[in-house]
């Protein structure tokens, strides 16, 4: 679902005399967040729950949530809500607090108020200004891979002969340079 950002008017009545004026001025801007239409579960403000939760449409979570999540759909976490979970969906917005790691196989889009302590996969990223990320994402714009690729580990390091000195080990480093 794609949406247009929109640009507000504002609109002064006051001056330093207190007397009115009517000027307006435009305001940047503003994305509005997704709305989550159709079927959708709902952990309302002031709720909490924890365990796994499996949402076959899409899920908006206003509440304190701990666990696993896995949505069929988008998931939107609001404003002023808590999760603690691991994330696994189609589309996620986060405009509160999310602690853990997301695999997103469409966007993660972190609003302006949301805040993201964990690792990401993702087929895309969108991050609006005062949106906050600690940790690492991985865009996969071809697609999120099922599993995590391992890394090869790189062969064992050959021992320094023992006869080495110090200035040998300088003349062998700089030596690669020169």
């Amino acid at each position: 679902m794609a949406t247009e950002p929109s640009v507000s008017k504002l609109r002064v009545e006051t001056n330093r005399n207190g007397s009115t004026t009517a000027e307006e001025q435009l305001v940047a801007p503003v994305t509005p967040l997704p709305k989550v239409d159709g079927e959708s579960s709902l952990l309302a403000r002031g709720d909490s729950a924890s365990g796994s939760w499996v949402i076959a449409g899409n899920g908006e979570l206003l509440g304190d949530f701990s666990g696993e999540i896995e949505c069929a759909g988008m998931l939107l976490v609001g404003k002023g809500a808590t999760v603690t979970a691991t994330i696994r969906c189609n589309e996620v917005t986060i405009a509160g607090l999310v602690r853990g790691n997301i695999v997103a196989l469409g966007k993660l889009r972190i609003a302006p108020s949301g805040r993201l302590e964990g690792d990401a996969r993702v087929g895309a990223l969108v991050v609006q200004e005062g949106g906050v990320h600690q940790g690492v994402i991985r865009v996969h714009p071809e697609g999120v891979p099922e599993e995590e690729p391992v890394l090869a580990e790189a062969p064992p390091a050959e021992p320094a002969p023992a006869s080495q000195t110090p200035v040998d080990r300088v003349r062998k480093f700089w030596g690669e340079f020169f």
